[in-house]
Protein backbone atom coordinates (compact mmCIF):
# COMPACT_ATOMS: atom_id res chain seq x y z
CA UNK A 1 0.00 0.00 0.00
CA UNK A 2 2.83 2.40 0.90
CA UNK A 3 4.53 1.71 -2.46
CA UNK A 4 1.31 2.56 -4.33
CA UNK A 5 0.99 5.88 -2.50
CA UNK A 6 4.66 6.69 -3.23
CA UNK A 7 4.19 5.85 -6.92
CA UNK A 8 1.06 8.03 -7.07
CA UNK A 9 2.91 10.89 -5.36
CA UNK A 10 5.81 10.54 -7.81
CA UNK A 11 3.38 10.51 -10.74
CA UNK A 12 1.61 13.64 -9.47
CA UNK A 13 4.91 15.43 -8.88
CA UNK A 14 6.13 14.53 -12.38
CA UNK A 15 2.84 15.73 -13.86
CA UNK A 16 3.11 19.00 -11.96
CA UNK A 17 6.67 19.68 -13.19
CA UNK A 18 5.69 18.77 -16.75
CA UNK A 19 2.71 21.13 -16.72
CA UNK A 20 4.82 23.98 -15.26
CA UNK A 21 7.51 23.42 -17.88
CA UNK A 22 4.89 23.28 -20.65
CA UNK A 23 3.24 26.43 -19.28
CA UNK A 24 6.60 28.27 -19.28
CA UNK A 25 7.31 27.05 -22.81
CA UNK A 26 3.89 28.17 -24.03
CA UNK A 27 4.26 31.63 -22.47
CA UNK A 28 7.72 31.88 -24.01
CA UNK A 29 6.44 30.87 -27.42
CA UNK A 30 3.54 33.32 -27.22
CA UNK A 31 5.70 36.26 -26.17
CA UNK A 32 5.66 38.79 -28.97
CA UNK A 33 8.27 41.09 -27.43
CA UNK A 34 11.09 41.61 -29.89
CA UNK A 35 14.61 42.20 -28.63
CA UNK A 36 16.25 45.42 -29.75
CA UNK A 37 19.23 47.71 -29.23
CA UNK A 38 19.70 48.52 -25.55
CA UNK A 39 18.12 45.36 -24.08
CA UNK A 40 20.36 43.51 -21.60
CA UNK A 41 20.04 39.72 -21.68
CA UNK A 42 21.65 36.58 -20.27
CA UNK A 43 22.13 33.32 -22.15
CA UNK A 44 22.57 30.06 -20.23
CA UNK A 45 23.51 26.72 -21.78
CA UNK A 46 22.53 24.01 -19.30
CA UNK A 47 25.60 22.14 -18.03
CA UNK A 48 28.00 24.25 -20.13
CA UNK A 49 28.75 27.46 -18.19
CA UNK A 50 31.56 28.53 -20.55
CA UNK A 51 29.17 28.56 -23.54
CA UNK A 52 26.71 31.06 -22.07
CA UNK A 53 26.71 34.79 -21.40
CA UNK A 54 26.08 35.99 -17.84
CA UNK A 55 24.94 39.30 -19.22
CA UNK A 56 25.30 41.29 -22.38
CA UNK A 57 23.66 44.34 -23.88
CA UNK A 58 22.60 44.28 -27.52
CA UNK A 59 25.04 46.36 -29.53
CA UNK A 60 24.11 49.37 -31.65
CA UNK A 61 23.84 46.92 -34.54
CA UNK A 62 21.41 44.71 -32.55
CA UNK A 63 23.91 41.87 -32.16
CA UNK A 64 25.47 39.76 -29.42
CA UNK A 65 28.63 37.66 -29.54
CA UNK A 66 28.36 34.06 -28.34
CA UNK A 67 31.23 31.67 -27.58
CA UNK A 68 31.59 28.96 -30.27
CA UNK A 69 29.00 30.71 -32.47
CA UNK A 70 30.25 34.25 -32.97
CA UNK A 71 28.18 37.34 -33.67
CA UNK A 72 24.40 36.88 -33.91
CA UNK A 73 21.92 39.46 -35.19
CA UNK A 74 19.21 39.23 -32.51
CA UNK A 75 17.34 42.51 -32.98
CA UNK A 76 13.77 41.63 -33.97
CA UNK A 77 13.90 38.12 -32.48
CA UNK A 78 11.70 37.01 -29.60
CA UNK A 79 13.36 35.31 -26.62
CA UNK A 80 11.96 31.92 -27.70
CA UNK A 81 13.20 32.31 -31.26
CA UNK A 82 16.69 33.28 -30.04
CA UNK A 83 16.78 30.23 -27.75
CA UNK A 84 15.88 27.91 -30.63
CA UNK A 85 18.42 29.58 -32.91
CA UNK A 86 21.27 29.16 -30.41
CA UNK A 87 20.26 25.55 -29.71
CA UNK A 88 20.33 24.85 -33.44
CA UNK A 89 23.81 26.36 -33.81
CA UNK A 90 25.19 24.37 -30.85
CA UNK A 91 23.51 21.07 -31.78
CA UNK A 92 25.76 18.54 -33.49
CA UNK A 93 29.22 20.13 -33.59
CA UNK A 94 29.33 21.08 -29.93
CA UNK A 95 26.48 19.41 -28.03
CA UNK A 96 24.11 16.50 -28.63
CA UNK A 97 20.95 18.07 -27.16
CA UNK A 98 21.64 21.61 -25.93
CA UNK A 99 19.22 23.33 -23.58
CA UNK A 100 19.42 27.12 -23.81
CA UNK A 101 17.68 29.71 -21.66
CA UNK A 102 17.56 33.39 -22.63
CA UNK A 103 16.38 35.90 -20.04
CA UNK A 104 15.79 39.61 -20.36
CA UNK A 105 17.68 41.23 -17.49
CA UNK A 106 16.85 44.80 -18.39
CA UNK A 107 14.58 46.25 -21.04
CA UNK A 108 15.69 49.28 -23.00
CA UNK A 109 14.69 52.58 -21.44
CA UNK A 110 11.63 54.66 -22.30
CA UNK A 111 11.66 58.45 -22.40
CA UNK A 112 9.29 61.14 -21.14
CA UNK A 113 9.57 64.72 -22.34
CA UNK A 114 7.46 67.83 -22.51
CA UNK A 115 5.06 69.03 -19.81
CA UNK A 116 6.09 66.75 -16.92
CA UNK A 117 7.92 67.76 -13.76
CA UNK A 118 11.00 65.54 -14.26
CA UNK A 119 11.51 64.61 -17.93
CA UNK A 120 14.12 61.99 -18.75
CA UNK A 121 14.93 58.34 -19.39
CA UNK A 122 13.44 55.65 -17.16
CA UNK A 123 13.82 51.89 -16.72
CA UNK A 124 11.00 49.94 -18.36
CA UNK A 125 9.05 47.33 -16.41
CA UNK A 126 6.49 44.97 -17.97
CA UNK A 127 2.92 46.21 -17.52
CA UNK A 128 3.92 49.88 -17.60
CA UNK A 129 1.08 52.19 -18.58
CA UNK A 130 1.23 55.80 -19.72
CA UNK A 131 -0.21 56.92 -16.35
CA UNK A 132 2.54 55.10 -14.44
CA UNK A 133 5.20 56.53 -16.75
CA UNK A 134 3.95 60.08 -16.15
CA UNK A 135 3.99 59.39 -12.40
CA UNK A 136 7.63 58.27 -12.65
CA UNK A 137 8.37 61.58 -14.38
CA UNK A 138 6.93 63.50 -11.41
CA UNK A 139 3.44 63.98 -12.81
CA UNK A 140 1.97 66.53 -15.21
CA UNK A 141 2.85 70.22 -14.99
CA UNK A 142 0.07 72.78 -14.65
CA UNK A 143 0.23 73.47 -18.39
CA UNK A 144 0.14 69.84 -19.50
CA UNK A 145 -2.48 68.63 -21.94
CA UNK A 146 -3.69 65.39 -20.39
CA UNK A 147 -5.85 64.65 -23.42
CA UNK A 148 -3.09 65.02 -25.99
CA UNK A 149 -0.27 62.65 -25.11
CA UNK A 150 1.70 61.47 -28.10
CA UNK A 151 3.91 58.38 -28.05
CA UNK A 152 6.62 57.85 -30.66
CA UNK A 153 7.27 54.15 -31.20
CA UNK A 154 10.06 52.71 -33.31
CA UNK A 155 9.91 49.21 -34.80
CA UNK A 156 12.96 46.97 -35.23
CA UNK A 157 13.50 48.25 -38.77
CA UNK A 158 13.84 51.81 -37.40
CA UNK A 159 10.48 53.04 -38.72
CA UNK A 160 8.77 55.47 -36.35
CA UNK A 161 5.07 55.99 -35.82
CA UNK A 162 3.31 58.56 -33.62
CA UNK A 163 0.30 57.39 -31.61
CA UNK A 164 -2.15 59.19 -29.31
CA UNK A 165 -2.39 57.43 -25.95
CA UNK A 166 -4.75 57.41 -22.99
CA UNK A 167 -3.41 57.06 -19.44
CA UNK A 168 -4.38 53.39 -19.10
CA UNK A 169 -2.67 52.23 -22.32
CA UNK A 170 0.43 50.05 -22.11
CA UNK A 171 3.84 51.25 -23.22
CA UNK A 172 6.71 49.34 -24.78
CA UNK A 173 10.44 49.63 -24.15
CA UNK A 174 11.99 52.45 -26.16
CA UNK A 175 8.77 54.49 -26.40
CA UNK A 176 9.15 58.27 -26.36
CA UNK A 177 6.30 60.03 -24.55
CA UNK A 178 5.59 63.64 -25.53
CA UNK A 179 3.30 65.47 -23.12
CA UNK A 180 2.19 68.57 -24.98
CA UNK A 181 1.17 71.95 -23.60
CA UNK A 182 -2.54 72.64 -23.20
CA UNK A 183 -4.01 75.68 -24.92
CA UNK A 184 -6.82 76.06 -22.36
Amino acid sequence: MKKIITIIQLFLLTSLFSSVALSNLNSLESSSYQLSVGDRISVTVYGEAEMGLKETRLSDAGTISMPFIGEIKVSGMSVGRLQRYIEGKLRGDYLVEPSVTVRILEYRKFFVRGQVKKPGAFAFEPGLTLGKAVALAGGFTERASKKTVKVVREDVQGEQSTLTFKLNERLQPGDIINVQESFF
